[in-house]
């Protein structure tokens, strides 16, 4: 069975996301791909790197719903992404620190389409709020949760 490891929709994801997983793939000697659509600027380690996918509707998402594997984590926020890759049984959270489950994948799902549809005629339903230290620290925790586990296995 092949090490598990971290993949990472880093089209959308943060700075100091990726920055707690720099650190994190040193200290735990986790291995780490960001996968974009553009190049991406990484620190020189031997846990972490990043695949340049071509542009297009999808293709990074597809490349890591390719390549993940059971017990991988996967770092996004595209619930459909998230949906794809608990049914491959890797675990999915978002840069906020919040985990996707087989529980509440379905309802996530349902909303996101709803408000697309809202979207989709017209209405402003806003935007994410700002990114805060409160999301920083729930993401650590969310990521600490997981190494913990994977350490045990």
């Amino acid at each position: 069975m092949s090490e598990t490891q971290i993949w990472v929709d880093a089209d959308a994801c943060p700075v100091p996301v990726k920055e707690i997983l720099f650190r994190a793939a040193e200290r735990a000697q986790v291995h780490i791909t960001l996968v974009a659509n553009h190049a991406l600027r990484t620190p020189p380690s031997r846990y972490v790197r990043s695949v340049q996918v071509a542009g297009g509707f999808d293709v990074a998402d597809d490349e890591i719903v390719r390549r993940v594997a059971a017990g991988d984590l996967v770092v996004t926020q595209d619930i459909p992404l998230a949906a794809q890759v608990l049914d491959k049984g890797a675990q999915a959270v978002n840069p906020r620190g919040v985990p996707f489950t087989s529980d509440s994948i379905a309802q996530q799902l349902s909303m996101r389409n709803f408000m697309e549809e809202l979207r989709g005629t017209g209405v402003d339903t806003g935007g994410p709020s700002a990114f805060h230290p409160r999301d920083r620290q729930a993401f650590a925790n969310q990521l600490d949760i997981w190494l913990s586990r994977r350490a045990t296995r």
